[in-house]
């Protein structure tokens, strides 16, 4: 194992905790923000892929691999801090070359989704799916954490099919469980029956990373809203100056 893949899998130790509360993990869209989170003083760091592709031009899902990978391994070579990413559902490419690709990045772990096309896999494919990553990363060189999309696909019981698929996951290999938009309370069951951490997404609409890590969140990660906030924030001043602009007197 790496001394970073070491570290980034130490800091999970122990969260959350009434003292140290859940690891943040801030979402860096490029190496500029990756190095802004990295001077702030957060221990490690989680791409969203959602952010990454959006910064590259393309809409949410629709960034080639090729594009992704790229742009990871340009993050993991800006800062110190360990970094894991976001990579979806692995962009249709089979099991070794994805843990090949990642490795070659330098990333510490990755983000893999159960949703494809839309809509759930079945979490007995998934959880196969995800023992094919496990083996061929070996028992330490990635953590993997497995996102559960119960709750943004509209699962029946979304609680219940969240812990279904958690229990085959975590059997399958996963180090790490992120039940994407569960609610605090539930978060609290999920996080006592799981035997691995539990991370939870902080957005606008979502509880700040204080109250989720309260709930039993280990860790905390914010998706693409870093990077939509800060798009918001160059619109905005890009507006200002077209206003600006337009109300200058011809000279």
């Amino acid at each position: 194992m790496s001394a970073p893949a070491a570290r980034f899998r130490s800091l999970h130790e122990g969260r959350p905790s009434a003292d140290g509360g859940p690891l943040v993990l801030p979402g860096p869209w490029d190496a500029a923000s990756a190095r802004a989170f990295a001077d702030a003083g957060f221990a490690a760091l989680a791409t969203p892929s959602h952010g990454v592709s959006v910064s590259l031009g393309y809409e949410d899902g629709a960034c080639p691999a090729d594009e992704m990978f790229a742009a990871v391994a340009r993050i993991v070579r800006a800062v110190e801090v360990p970094v894991t990413a976001d990579i979806e559902r692995g962009y249709g490419l089979p099991p070794r070359e994805i843990v090949e690709r990642l490795l070659e990045t330098g990333a510490v772990g990755c983000n893999l989704e159960d949703t494809e096309d839309g809509a759930l896999v079945g979490p007995a494919h998934q959880a196969d799916w995800l023992a094919e990553v496990r083996a061929a990363a070996g028992p330490d060189a990635l953590f993997l954490n497995a996102r559960v999309d119960s709750y943004l696909r509209g699962a029946t019981d979304p609680l219940a099919d969240a812990l279904e698929r958690g229990r085959r996951y975590v059997e399958a290999g996963a180090d790490g469980v992120y039940p994407i938009g569960a609610p605090p309370a539930h978060l609290k069951t999920l996080a006592a029956e799981l035997p691995v951490p539990v991370n939870a997404i902080s957005v606008p609409q979502t509880a700040p990373p204080a109250e989720l890590g309260a709930a039993g969140a280990a860790r905390v990660t914010f998706g693409g809203s870093l990077a939509m906030k800060t798009f918001a924030g160059v619109a905005e001043m890009a507006a200002q100056m077209a206003a600006e602009t337009a109300a200058e007197p011809p000279g």
